[in-house]
């Protein structure tokens, strides 16, 4: 087991610095641009899989870092660049996540390559869990998954909502119900192959932030796909599903459901790309703080403006801190006890609400218009809250652990 150190290792020094370049010189230019646009910036993508950013090799690296702070060193950096571009290249990783937590080993040998392609062909994934009527409320999800035994095939009907890449996929790995008495225990993860007939794009989405990043509604009409396709395999999920049948009748303990899993694994990653998001405010603030003068000085010799930067950056470090404890507990298999991944996420998500508030405030009405990043990144910043279990869900989740009370 890996010490918890606050101290990146030469390694890893050099890969922050390479992913910096490049959310500095790449990224940074394209984002006003794509923010427009509001398209998946294609050519961007196609040059991080050119230099290796964009690839299972770099991701795999980063994921198995010892130390748990791959991944979120990573996550930091290209959010500094700009969230809605880095969230199209690193939007492939959830559902490659919910592979990596649900599947065997021969389905992620099979199917998270083909989530990204190559660098002469690059392609995206999307993970689909939320639902128009199932968003923190994954028992209410509508989407079903039957067997079909004589074909040894799984036919899925629905409609999911907020996916990114949704549509647009090489790959979908899409939760679905396939007990419907056992609620959010009955569920199971199944991967859609490139393709696969009865799949298709709905609603894509008009944002108010991450606008680069593609988002849309999936929709699923008798989607038959192989036996294989459910991660984990079937037996695996008649165990589980028999266990939770067991359990439930007892009244006994908690079994997790493939989407929560997934989320638990990628909650300190997200806390990332806020502290990325509000590093890059943050700077912006600063710089313009020293430069900005009124009434014959810098802004920055003004108290009311010092004191919000001081209390931007410290709240930067400290949600820095909680994402590396749960990142290092993460990969080490340290439980965890106090939702220390929830935390993480709930207090860098909002960290980065409040410090681009800020932003824009010490900008004034420089802040307020697009010539200055700070209003795009107030924008993208929003999204943290929400996306992956919001604040409110992340807080339930932390009393519940805390208390051990079903809290509602």
């Amino acid at each position: 087991m890996a010490e918890f150190t606050m101290e990146l290792n030469d390694e890893q020094k050099e890969v922050r610095d390479w992913l910096h370049g490049f959310a500095a010189d790449v990224i940074r230019p394209a984002a006003a641009e794509w923010d427009e646009r509001e398209e998946t910036p294609w050519p961007v993508i196609q040059e991080a899989a050119k230099v290796g950013i964009y690839s299972l090799d770099f991701y795999a690296q980063q994921y198995f870092d010892p130390t748990g702070l791959g991944i979120p060193m990573a996550m930091e950096e290209l959010f500094w660049g700009d969230a809605g571009i880095a969230l199209s290249i690193v939007g492939t990783g959830l559902a490659a996540v919910g592979v990596l937590a649900n599947g065997t080993e021969e389905q992620i040998g099979t199917w998270i390559p083909q989530m990204y392609g190559d660098a002469n062909d690059v392609k995206v994934a999307a993970f689909c869990s939320s639902e128009p009527d199932a968003g923190s409320d994954v028992a209410s999800m509508r989407t079903r998954a039957v067997y079909d035994e004589a074909k040894d095939e799984w036919v899925l009907n629905g409609t999911k909502t907020w996916a990114t890449n949704g549509g647009i996929a090489n790959v979908h790995v899409v939760v679905a119900v396939v007990d419907t008495e056992l609620g959010s225990k009955g569920h199971a993860s199944f991967i859609v192959p490139p393709n696969t007939p009865g799949l298709s794009q709905g609603q894509k989405f008009k944002k108010h932030g991450i606008r680069a990043s593609h988002t849309a509604e999936v929709v699923l009409e008798d989607v038959r796909v192989p036996g294989s396709c459910l991660l984990g395999g079937k037996e695996k999920l008649d165990e589980r599903l028999a266990r939770a049948r067991e359990r439930a009748k007892a009244g006994g303990e908690r079994v997790k459901n493939a989407a929560m899993a997934t989320f638990e694994a990628s909650r300190p990653a997200v806390g990332a790309m806020a502290v990325g998001t509000a590093r890059a405010a943050y700077e912006v603030a600063l710089d313009y703080a020293k430069t900005r003068e009124q009434f014959g000085r810098p802004i920055i010799d003004n108290q009311g403006v010092a004191f919000q930067l001081a209390d931007m950056r410290t709240s930067i470090d400290a949600a820095r801190l909680l994402v590396w404890r749960a990142s290092w507990m993460a990969i080490n298999g340290k439980q965890f006890t106090a939702a220390e991944g929830s935390m993480s996420k709930l207090f860098a998500s909002e960290t980065a609400k409040t410090v681009t508030a800020q932003a824009v405030q010490i900008l004034g009405g420089n802040g307020y218009t697009r010539e200055y990043p700070v209003e795009r990144m107030h924008r993208d910043a929003a999204i943290y809250t929400i996306f992956e279990g919001t604040s409110e869900i992340q807080r339930l989740v932390i009393a519940r652990t805390l208390s051990g009370m079903p809290i509602r």
